[in-house]
């Protein structure tokens, strides 16, 4: 039980850390009158939501758990109470603490962002520092809560099921969280986009924009919020898989060891990183990485020849993290603003956005490559490297790649969180005129946070992979639990696992096709709201002085809109799930998390992606070349971004999500589609 109280101790310090960092931040100096109203409306407005969001959430996840009370994992009139409602409970606690990790995410940012604005005008140095602190204060929270919420359940129940259905809980809120916040955040951006800067030809911020004050909303609700329930839900998931395998071998402390060490790893990247004298913030951000990455592969080793732990475990999860840097670098390649694929594809803008589209899908397409191959040569590598312990060892051996993947990810939701809080200080400096020094400044930040996003991404996307993998194994080891004598085989040539890999395959472009719908649907009202205000506010398309925009109507389209369109692809996804195992039972889900998910990786990879090199080549043209901004090229990129706005930042990255959560759903169900499916 050593490691499980080291994992509450860390815990701990890590939401000290996340503490002292959130008042160290409150204490930066303000902004002037105008900077300061503006950063409350959209703190206002971004509270708005969560609130509305959470209450819609709040409700969805009182349904499940009474579905979880009387069902899982048994029918409650044939099980004992008590465990059907330990599980029940399990999965508000999860959901409960994967909305707080958001909230607080979103807090700090609304909180950080006008700091940082201000802070520009000293410099690169203050203005990076405000912004990655507050990044941090999430990163730690997230991070913190996930492991101390493991810990604190494993301690109270021994139950592996238990914290697999916490782990469902946070997975489902996430869910829903990316989905609206990304809902939310794309119909602001992509509505802003195509009336102010291809229409009108005004700049990116420009106050006269109706939907500006909403599109930094968004920044918060989907990038913040949205994305730290995401990858709380990742790290939760890989540390519940591994619990489940590594129960059946004795081996569960293996899990909080290495957890721990990742999470204590992460709060010393935080407090060694800074900008150095290079003063470029995406070298900051990269070092702080692999400072956090040197620090988890010395500790992980000093430890496991102190305890002495087999090293194959320890060689497996140096798998999983170096393979996690890998994907952060190809992402990089394929998406950072000064790299060969973006140059190529503001090129190719020249000619109109039709090649814009074909080259940025194109070089999507190709990125997937590098991240999948890493992916399933981890799984590879990993499972043999542990297979001479045993089969079941060997399963294991992926369970702790995918714990050395997401071991860093406090230092990654760090980097991340940086993102939208430069993007939003970045609007605040235009908004509130303070200054072409200070928006230049800012201007660079914004660049390196877009390029931290694009590796977030892939990162959340590679992890999300290998947990799912070992999600699989957890599957499979839980049908065999209650069915011991049972054949559970995944081979193609049956025909039930066919059927289920068919199913699988189509589900994950089903569900990004629904949210991408939702977008378009939300941006059509946006964009007419926007024209209605241009044409009937007088004064407001000159920019007249005293004249001002009618914020809250976009805030509230992007609100009302989000909530309507989250639950149905969520609720989707479940439900397919559900009818594939009651029509196919558990040979037919095993072909049907297959399909899900090599299609869901693939699709998530390709959007993340391909949003990321479409955005960074708009940016890229706005620094002057191909006739800088208001140039036809420049046109031709904002269409291809406003085609990517909803591939990177709403469909992809809750595909992973989606993945994470039918593989849990699958094992908690494991016993009702034994029971209960119309062919075995």
């Amino acid at each position: 039980m050593f490691w499980v109280y080291a994992a509450i101790v860390v815990s701990i310090a890590s939401f000290c850390l996340a503490g002292y960092l959130y008042q160290w931040v409150k204490r930066q100096p303000g902004g002037s009158k105008e900077a300061e109203e503006i950063a409350q409306l959209i703190r206002n407005g971004a509270s708005a939501f969560l609130r509305r969001e959470y209450k819609v959430l709040a409700v969805f996840a009182s349904v499940v758990a009474v579905l979880i009370l009387l069902f899982l994992p048994h029918p409650i009139w044939k099980s004992n109470f008590w465990t059907n409602f330990r599980m029940a409970l399990a999965f508000l606690f999860g959901a409960s603490l994967s909305a707080a990790a958001g909230r607080i995410g979103m807090d700090i940012a609304t909180i950080a962002n006008l700091k940082s604005a201000v802070a520009s005008k000293k410099g690169i140095a203050p203005a990076f520092g405000v912004a990655f602190k507050g990044g941090a204060v999430m990163g730690m929270a997230v991070v913190g809560c996930s492991l101390f919420g493991a810990s604190v359940l494993y301690l109270l129940t021994k139950d592996a099921n238990t914290v697999l259905s916490f782990s469902f809980g946070a997975s489902t809120l996430a869910l829903f969280a990316k989905a609206g916040g990304g809902i939310y955040t794309k119909t602001a951006d992509v509505s802003a986009d195509l009336v102010g800067k291809v229409e009108l030809g005004i700049p990116e911020d420009d106050p006269r924009n109706p939907a500006v004050i909403a599109d930094n909303v968004g920044d918060n609700v989907g990038d913040v919020a949205g994305m730290g329930a995401d990858l709380f839900d990742s790290n939760i998931a890989s540390i519940a898989a591994a619990m489940v395998v590594g129960l059946s071998l004795g081996q569960e402390h293996l899990v909080f060891c290495y957890s721990t060490l990742g999470l204590l790893a992460s709060i010393l990247g935080v407090l060694f990183i800074s900008m150095g004298k290079h003063k470029d913030p995406g070298r900051a951000l990269n070092t702080g990485t692999y400072i956090t990455t040197v620090l988890f592969a010395v500790l992980t080793l000093v430890v496991s020849l102190v305890f002495k732990y087999d090293l194959r475990i320890w060689g497996a999860t140096m798998v999983g993290l170096i393979v996690a840097v890998i994907i952060g670098i190809t992402s990089d390649y394929f998406t950072g603003d000064n790299k060969k694929p973006v140059e190529k594809v503001a090129k190719a803008s020249t000619i109109g956005p039709a090649f814009t589209i074909l080259s940025g899908f194109s070089y999507g397409l190709v990125s997937c490559f590098p991240a999948l191959l890493g992916i399933g040569f981890s799984a590879l590598v990993s499972y043999k490297l542990c297979e001479p312990l045993g089969a079941t060892y060997a399963m294991f051996g992926i369970s702790m790649a995918a714990i050395g993947m997401l071991s860093i990810v406090g230092m990654i939701i760090s980097n991340d969180a940086f993102g939208p809080i430069v993007d939003n200080a970045r609007g605040l400096v235009e908004m509130a005129n303070m200054g072409e020094d200070a928006l230049v400044v800012s201007d660079e930040l914004d660049a390196a946070g877009n390029t931290a996003k694009a590796i977030t991404k892939g990162f959340a996307i590679g992890a999300a992979g290998l947990t799912v993998i070992a999600l699989l194994g957890a599957y499979r080891e839980t049908v065999m639990s209650i069915v011991p004598d049972m054949n559970v085989s995944f081979n193609i040539m049956d025909p039930l696992v066919f059927f289920g890999i068919m199913v699988g395959l189509a589900v994950p472009a089903v569900f990004a096709a629904m949210l991408m719908l939702g977008v378009d649907r939300n941006a059509e009202r946006m964009v007419a709201e926007i024209h209605r205000q241009f044409e009937t506010i007088p004064g407001l398309k000159e920019g007249k002085k005293g004249v001002r925009p009618e914020y809250e109507r976009c805030i509230d389209i992007a609100t009302i809109g989000a909530i309507k369109e989250l639950i149905p692809a969520g609720l989707m996804a479940i439900v397919v799930t559900l009818v594939v195992g009651f029509v196919g039972g558990v040979n037919a889900i095993g072909g049907y998390l297959t399909g899900n998910i090599v299609s869901g990786l693939f699709l998530a990879l390709l959007m993340a992606n391909a949003g990321g090199l479409w955005d960074n080549s708009k940016k890229y043209i706005e620094t002057g070349v191909y006739g800088g901004k208001g140039s036809d090229a420049h046109k031709a990129a904002v269409i291809g971004d406003t085609v990517g706005d909803p591939f990177k930042d709403t469909a992809g990255p809750s595909l992973n999500t989606q993945i994470t959560v039918v593989s849990l759903i699958s094992s908690l169900a494991a016993n009702l589609f034994i029971t209960l499916s119309l062919f075995r």
